[in-house]
Parts: C-alpha cells; sequence; structure tokens
C-alpha cells in the first residue's frame, strides 16, 4: 500500500487515464468543468499551459478554443497519453516552470494545488508566466471538514471517487489564503464551488450515461473552481 499522495499512483493506474469508467473518471468531468473558465484565444499564436496536465483530460474540451496546447506533468506514462490527444508534452515541475516570464495567454491547474506542499508557489509561478491580461484557472480541494468528508470519507469508497489515498487531507488548500497569494501576484480570484449532479451520477451508474456534469454552487467548502485575469 503506497503512502498518500505518493505520485506512483498515478503510474499504477496509467492504463485507467481514459477509461470513462475507470479511477479518474471523476478527473474527466472536472476537466469539462474547469474548460468552460477558458476563454478563446484572442490572436493567432495565443498559448494554452496546463499544467499537470496528466493524460490530457482537458484537451478535448479546449481544442476548439484556438489556442496552442502545452502541457506539463512530472508523469512518465501520463504524458505520451496526452501528446496522442493533441497536447504538446513537457515534463516538469509545476513548481518550477521551464517557462520564461509572461508567455501564456492562459495557464490552468487543475487537481493539483492539493498535491504540492506550497500550493502558494503553484500560483507565483503560473502568474509568473501569465501575460498580462491573461487569465488563470485553477479546481482543488477546500481545506475544510466538508472537504475532507466529501474526498476522503465518501469519495474514497464510491465509484467513479478518487483512488484510495490518492490524496492527503493535510495539503487541502485554504481558500483565504489562495486568494491572497494571487492577489500579491496580480489575479484576483473569483470561486466557484463544484457539485456532481445526481441525476447524471445515478444515470451512469445504471449505464446510461457516458459522463456526469460538475455542476456550479455557491458553496466553496468541497471541491471548488478559481479563476481570474492578470492585470
Amino acid at each position: 500500500m503506497r503512502a498518500r499522495n505518493d505520485p506512483a499512483q498515478y503510474d499504477d493506474l496509467a492504463d485507467t487515464w481514459w477509461d470513462p469508467r475507470g479511477g479518474f473518471a471523476m478527473l474527466h468531468w472536472i476537466a469539462a468543468a474547469r474548460a468552460r473558465l477558458v476563454p478563446e484565444a484572442t490572436r493567432p499564436d495565443s498559448l494554452l499551459l496546463d499544467l499537470a496536465c496528466g493524460g490530457g483530460l482537458l484537451a478535448p474540451h479546449v481544442v476548439d478554443k484556438g489556442h496552442r496546447h502545452v502541457g506539463l506533468d512530472l508523469s512518465a506514462t501520463a504524458l505520451p497519453q496526452a501528446r496522442a490527444h493533441g497536447v504538446l508534452p513537457v515534463r516538469g515541475d509545476v513548481l518550477r516552470l521551464p517557462f520564461a516570464d509572461e508567455v501564456a495567454d492562459v495557464v490552468v491547474a487543475g487537481e493539483v494545488l492539493e498535491h504540492v506542499l506550497e500550493p502558494l508557489e503553484l500560483v507565483s509561478e503560473a502568474c509568473r508566466v501569465l501575460r498580462p491580461g491573461g487569465v488563470l484557472v485553477l479546481d482543488t480541494i477546500a481545506a475544510t471538514r466538508w472537504g475532507r468528508f466529501l474526498s476522503i470519507t465518501v469519495g474514497e469508497r464510491i465509484p467513479a471517487g478518487p483512488p484510495p489515498r490518492l490524496h492527503d487531507p493535510a495539503l487541502f488548500v485554504d481558500r483565504c489564503a489562495l486568494v491572497d497569494g494571487a492577489r500579491r501576484c496580480g489575479v484576483e480570484l473569483q470561486l466557484t464551488g463544484l457539485r456532481v449532479s445526481a441525476l447524471d451520477y445515478l444515470a451512469w451508474l445504471a449505464g446510461r450515461k457516458a459522463a456526469v456534469r460538475m455542476l456550479p454552487t455557491r458553496s466553496t467548502a468541497g471541491i471548488f473552481q478559481a479563476a481570474g485575469r492578470k492585470t
């Protein structure tokens, strides 16, 4: 049994990245919700940096938005799958991005803040490579009892929930610190909660739907999104 938050789990589950009923099923649903916050390109050479891109689950949801989609990840097993789905892969660390200042029109960091010891360093790096006027898109899990209950107590025990021990609740994200950290980097974040559509989930369990919608909620105490534009 691996320790909680051991990144080697992603290699263990490498064959399930694109399995709609596999261990990463909910990541597909969250990626679709994340894509709704990605604006369309406003210039021909627009660059979208996808931090911790994994197997490239965001790609089919942004392919028509006009960006050159570059994905960064540490996993050698995930990046070839991202490439196969149209992502230009780069192997690297989200806390030390191998990109110049102000090169990206959009930076997305989905389901990764809760896996690093210093999430504000990730935010700082994301803002560094973001052009003025560019958009930062994040999603993660709140450092609350509700966030732990949803993602650990319940989530690890239900179909499509996160694989057991994938998360360490000690790393879940303080929302106020996140907003303050981004503000210091010139990005004013707006937060929105996400929840699974119960009707879609029941239909998915019954095999009548291929995917489940993640719906916006006013509460950000569980899974939440954050987006803002760099001034």
